[in-house]
């Protein structure tokens, strides 16, 4: 299934219904008087978050949402039906915002929850609303309103309370993949991850919380570089990062100031959020090689990182440990 997390879109309410003229001719009814019935209301366009939805990707060839017209009024004061409401479905986690001002109109994170995002127009008056002492024959009705038009842009933030980070090729997937039931893809190669990545680690409770594999970030992403910066937006929900880091990279050190610069430059109170700091890759440093790089990282950051290998299975315990501490599990 092919992932999208953003789209543009129009809605518009329904019309209203235009009220008639009309007058009461029923046999040995005199001067039956006006009975023009009103139109009935366009129907609303309402936004509705549905848990089994993981992307956007409906509104990549659809881009316009219309509710249904009204009806007409009918005679003898009969009301035009009202259009029904036109329920979009979108994945938890939208964020709905107006097109061309960026104001937010709404954030869908709770299965069910709604957003009226137009309303459709109210239903014409029949004739039968203008009867007055001094005008007891009114031939007056009124059209039907139309609907509100909006173009809006969606935005999909996913709902993880762990984000898994760092440069490509630190073994984020493969992280994940062990310590959940995701599969992503994997291999030996920078830049396979071209999609966020989700998946369910048990908690001591017997509950799951759920863990994201964020495509990695390259110097510059925050700028737009890489597939970095389109992702950014996706640990901006998270209660804690892993911060991911090759133990076996040229540049430890280096790989770490670049996420370190990157999260900064984005903004969004990033940098200042609970983070920890592991070594992936353990099964390529010998003891020596990894005290050198623990006292190195513990110099530069003032954190001291956890050594894991994901690969080998190893330190995860000591991982999960941390991340229920961190999370108040």
């Amino acid at each position: 299934m092919q992932f999208i997390d953003q789209a543009r879109v129009t809605v518009r309410g329904g019309r209203g219904g235009d009220g008639i003229v009309a007058f009461r001719r029923e046999k040995y009814v005199p001067a039956g008087g006006p009975s023009g019935g009103d139109g009935g209301h366009g129907a609303d366009v309402v936004l509705e978050a549905d848990a089994n939805l993981q992307t956007l990707l409906d509104f990549k060839y659809k881009r316009l949402f219309a509710g249904i017209d009204g009806r007409r009024g009918g005679p003898n004061r009969c009301t035009g039906a009202s259009g029904q409401p036109l329920v979009i479905k979108v994945p938890c986690g939208t964020e709905v915002r107006h097109l061309t001002t960026g104001i937010l109109l709404g954030d869908l994170t709770n299965p069910g929850e709604t957003l009226t995002v137009a309303f459709g127009g109210r239903g014409g008056l029949g004739n039968a609303h203008y009867l007055s002492n001094r005008n007891r024959a009114p031939e007056k009705c009124t059209e039907g309103r139309d609907g509100e038009e909006w173009p809006l842009q969606l935005e999909l933030k996913l709902l993880a309370e762990v984000g898994i980070i760092g440069l490509p090729n630190a073994g984020k997937s493969t992280l994940i993949s062990v310590l959940s039931a995701a599969r992503p893809k994997i291999a030996d190669y920078p830049f396979t991850t071209l999609v966020p990545n989700l998946g369910v680690v048990r908690r001591p409770s017997g509950d799951g919380t759920v863990f994201a594999d964020i495509p990695g970030l390259i110097a510059g992403a925050a700028q737009g570089a890489g597939l970095g910066h389109d992702f950014l937006r996706h640990i901006e929900r998270t209660r804690l990062l892993i911060h991911l880091v090759d133990g076996g990279a040229d540049d430890p050190l280096g790989d770490l100031r670049v996420v370190e610069k990157e999260l900064e430059a984005y903004g969004h109170g990033l940098v200042s959020r609970p983070r920890l700091l592991v070594v992936n890759k353990l099964e390529l440093l010998d003891e020596q090689e990894q005290d050198e790089l623990l006292d190195r990282l513990v110099a530069s950051s003032g954190r001291r990182p956890l050594l894991i290998s994901a690969v080998m299975g190893r330190g995860l315990d000591a991982l999960l440990d941390q991340v229920w501490r961190h999370l108040g599990v």
